[in-house]
């Protein structure tokens, strides 16, 4: 038992298994897979549960050919052929200590579209069309409930031939299993529908059949405790179907999650932001928890040890899924066992590059942790064969993460960054509404540095004759961006700030504001929110078909959802072509025509950034080992600075 936190590391039983504590990875889609697990979804499981996780819940797997495959890179439960797969990360996971339980899944509905592009179809209860996808299932057949309820025992028989330990059906997220719970979804009027009892049919046979084709598996399901749409499943509902699957006796446990697939207000859920509560489904899970006897896990915004245990201790779980913090820091578990505390990585919720990734069809990563989904490749990191001196110039993501990583591999590193703060644009982002916790970044990449022993310097301006007087055995230039001003037809007689201005609290705005978002990304969002908190009239002309474009859309949409309540006006298609006195011109991107916005006061670039290349250039006749990183290479985000940093780090 753990001194730090005896409850959250206290085994718990599970029907017939015993998770060492009460830290769970939580199914989620990886991009690592492909029809079966290979090694590398093995290695990325590993990781997990070698840095001390409880229980891995492996992600979705599809039990049927009809209508099943939600995406192309997916888990196919279908045939024998599945089975050495898990059994590659069955293996893996128990010799680190840590039970593994596979999700198995059918859509219905919510499908985004067929593996060559063409609409699919989609089976459902009912002809209900879905909002998000726009899509007008077929309704099943009593034959089809019948073949697919088979198609979800035969997948739990291939799982318990690869040795995994239990299997959770996945009932929630307006997924099939919840369309047929759901009778704003479920117009039948057979056995399968109309009444509670005849809409809780399919998941009863469902779950019965499980048990009649394995022998030993413990049996869960993961449902939404709230979809939270106007025709998803409420809360008091959820709490129904629970207690009626509890007194059933056939479960041994409840996974409760939050959201749907069937809707954008539902959908931003099921993968909060930061600007959502810590912890916002606990006491959801804590009222289903007072009606159940069998065991229930929560998850949603539970990023540190303190939060788990606290939840469980209040007694409204047993068990938390801790998902993104343990892609953030794979090692989260053994951190918290230990007391090291402060060398936790903390997940800040940005979505970028873990369920970002997974819509844009990538494989999982972490914005802070590049190594996450990259186990093969930067999973271990050897010594370096011989210790050298290594100057990094700029203090920003990158070239902390490239020190920490140099350093960390036996070499002599010094950082330099010109100001007096460490995290580069970072620093600014934090500064907006809502975004605070962004700054963790910082925190977390300079913890990473004292670890490993890098020397920081801080207000050092580098030049090349410093460099050349140092005379470093390699260079790594992290100098950044900064804002790029843009070209503005009769821009000299109007009132024209940047957003790094306002974001830092240097310009005097009006109340009346254009903000020209050319970026398409969290800059004019984030500066077009704060000004209208400060009380301004707030026109958001994006240079795209939508604000936000760039950004994943669990991030971007509730965050639209925002400056719609608070009145901004979003002009799409916009590209700046000029101002003077109190107008701001620009012209529509498709037809070439001109937009007029008058009775301006002040008009705010959101432009491309610009590299930061002098000295860069000032070393040119310079002779020795260059590397650059992030944005003075190419501006873009985070993500790819952290990532070269990374590959920096290792190539010194």
């Amino acid at each position: 038992m753990a001194p730090h936190f005896p409850t959250l590391f206290s085994p718990l039983e599970v029907g017939p298994v015993t998770i060492r504590n009460r830290i769970v990875f939580t199914g989620h889609h990886t991009n690592l897979a492909d029809e079966a697990p290979g090694p590398e979804i093995a290695a990325y499981y590993e990781a997990r549960a070698a840095g001390g996780t409880g229980l891995i819940i492996v992600e979705i797997a599809s039990v049927s050919e009809k209508g099943g495959r939600y995406s192309s890179l997916l888990l196919m439960a279908t045939s024998e052929a599945c089975v050495p797969g898990y059994r590659r990360v069955a293996e893996a996971c128990h010799s680190h200590g840590t039970a593994v339980f596979a999700q198995l899944f059918h859509p219905g509905r919510e499908r985004r579209q067929s593996l060559d592009g063409s609409a699919p179809l989609a089976y459902a209860p009912s002809d209900t069309p879905t909002e998000r996808f726009h899509i007008t299932p077929i309704p099943m057949t009593v034959a089809m409930i019948e073949e697919l309820v088979g198609d979800f025992g035969q997948a739990a028989a291939y799982l318990e031939e690869a040795g995994i330990d239990g299997v959770e059906i996945v009932a929630g997220f307006a997924f099939l299993v919840a369309q047929f719970l759901n009778p704003r979804v479920n117009r039948r009027t057979d056995r399968y529908g109309g009444s509670f009892e005849n809409r809780l049919r399919f998941l009863r046979e469902i779950i019965a059949e499980v048990r009649a084709r394995t022998s030993n598996m413990a049996v869960g399901i993961r449902i939404s405790g709230d979809e939270m749409d106007d025709v998803g499943l409420g809360a008091a509902e959820v709490r129904e179907i629970c207690q009626a699957l509890d007194a059933d006796g056939a479960l041994d446990y409840f996974n409760i999650t939050a959201g749907g697939a069937q809707s954008i207000g539902a959908a931003a859920p099921m993968v909060p932001a930061m600007d959502t509560e810590h912890g916002h489904m606990r006491a959801a899970a804590g009222a289903i928890r007072e009606m159940v006897e069998r065991p229930v896990f929560v998850t949603g915004r539970i990023n540190q040890p303190h939060m788990a245990e606290e939840t469980i201790i209040a007694g409204e779980a047993d068990a938390c899924g801790m998902t993104r913090a343990l892609i953030a820091d794979p090692e989260m578990p053994n951190k918290a066992r230990e007391g090291r505390l402060d060398d936790i990585r903390a997940c800040v919720a940005c979505n970028q590059s873990c369920i970002g990734h997974a819509h844009l069809g990538a494989p999982v990563s972490c914005i802070q942790h590049p190594e996450t989904g990259r186990e093969l490749s930067y999973g271990t990191r050897g010594r370096a064969r011989a210790a050298r001196e290594v100057m990094v110039v700029g203090g920003g993501p990158g070239g902390m993460k490239a020190a920490a990583v140099a350093a960390e591999r036996g070499h002599q590193v010094t950082l330099y960054e010109r100001g007096s703060q460490l995290g580069g644009q970072v620093l600014l982002a934090q500064l907006l509404p809502r975004r605070a916790e962004f700054g963790r970044i910082a925190e977390n990449l300079a913890r990473e540095m004292a670890i490993a022993g890098v020397s920081v310097q801080r207000n050092t301006d580098v030049t090349a004759e410093f460099v050349a007087r140092h005379a470093p055995d390699a260079l790594i230039l992290a100098t950044g961006a900064g804002p790029r001003a843009p070209e503005i037809e009769g821009g000299e007689d109007a009132h024209v700030v940047d957003a790094w201005q306002v974001v830092r609290g240097e310009a005097n705005v009006g109340a009346r504001v254009v903000v020209a978002d050319w970026r398409c990304d969290w800059i004019g969002l984030g500066v077009a929110e704060k000004l209208a908190r400060d009380g301004c009239a707030v026109t958001l002309a994006v240079n795209g078909y939508m604000a936000g474009q760039m950004l994943q859309i669990y991030m971007r949409d509730p965050w639209v959802g925002t400056l719609h309540s608070l009145g901004v006006e979003v002009v799409p298609y916009a590209r700046l072509f000029g101002a003077d006195g109190d107008t701001v011109y620009l012209q529509h991107t498709a037809s070439g025509e001109p937009i007029v916005l008058d009775g301006i006061d002040t008009l705010v670039t959101a432009h491309a950034h610009k590299a930061d290349t002098a000295l860069g250039e000032s070393l040119a006749g310079w002779e020795g080992e260059v590397h650059r990183v992030g944005d003075c290479l190419a501006p873009r985000t985070c993500e790819e600075a952290v990532l070269e940093g990374l590959e920096a780090g290792l190539a010194v």
